[in-house]
């Protein structure tokens, strides 16, 4: 697997300057504005509840958007990422709008290691963020490991049905697996899912995808009671370019009856006490 964490990194550290200019990520109104939020944490601000005083860890951060929003509603956050130049603009923006907020490179399948075992009451994952990683149960013994007895996972993802669908098809159909696979699926493409017109150069990509019930049982396996899984019927980009279109706030949805698609999804576990 190092090839292919290789070749994401690199990725992720061309992907993150372009993202940190963009609109999407809007790093001038967090600058401006001192109780914006990213959409995606807005979002989810009515299964999210209170955060306030909470010791968090966002793992997968990228350049720390989410990560900001979970400080500014209390919480007391750690960020990782296996990419440096995603960090330098996190730590950046923190550092622009006075958050307190500490981030480190590494694996995400090192987190433990990074910060020990029961350091947290909230482990976060946004968007976009197990589809990198080839071994969910790995994944979910790393998320246990860093709870304290009684912390809570806060997992908004996009959907395994949508990830097996084929992008470019004028009429989305099953494409890719859905449940988990040893290899990669290889992707080549120049582009990003920001709005510009830069091109990337470190074009290939290695990703997986892991069914919905394999990431439930992989975190019940490991001893957490799933407190609330909620499926939506939209996604905060344009997945399927041909299929979508804006619903607000940042978030996209079939134009042809969205309920067919179960297009992103909210999961919420405890640690046992």
């Amino acid at each position: 697997m190092t090839d292919s964490f290789a070749l994401n990194r690199a990725s992720w550290d061309e992907r993150a300057p372009v993202h940190a200019r963009s609109k999407d990520y809007a790093f001038d109104r967090f600058r401006e504005d001192p109780a914006h939020l990213s959409d995606v944490v807005r979002f989810d601000l009515p299964r999210l509840g209170s955060v306030a005083g909470l010791r968090g860890v966002h793992l997968q951060c990228h350049i720390g958007t989410d990560t900001l929003s979970l400080s500014r509603l209390g919480a007391r956050m750690s960020g990782l990422d296996f990419s440096p130049v995603s960090l330098d603009q996190a730590r950046s923006l923190a550092e622009s709008t006075g958050a307190g907020i500490d981030y480190h490179e590494a694996n995400v399948y090192d987190a433990v290691e990074v910060f020990g075992e029961q350091r947290f009451d909230l482990v976060y994952t946004g968007v976009g963020a197990l589809c990198w990683l080839p071994r969910i149960g790995e994944w979910a013994s790393v998320v246990t490991r860093l709870l304290r007895p009684g912390g809570r996972l806060f997992l908004r993802e996009g959907h395994p049905m949508l990830w097996g669908l084929d992008d470019e098809a004028e009429r989305a159909w099953p494409k890719y697996d859905y449940f988990e696979h040893a290899e990669p699926l290889v992707f080549s493409d120049d582009t990003t899912y920001v709005e510009t017109d830069e091109r990337l150069r470190d074009t290939t990509t290695h990703s997986w995808n892991h069914g919905l019930g394999e990431i439930v049982t992989a975190l019940l396996e490991r001893g957490m009671t799933l407190t609330g899984l909620t499926e939506h019927d939209s996604v905060p980009w344009n997945a399927l370019p041909h299929e979508m279109e804006p619903a607000g706030h940042g978030e996209w949805r079939l134009r042809d009856n969205p309920r067919r698609l179960a297009a992103s999804y909210t999961l919420q576990a405890v640690l046992a006490s």
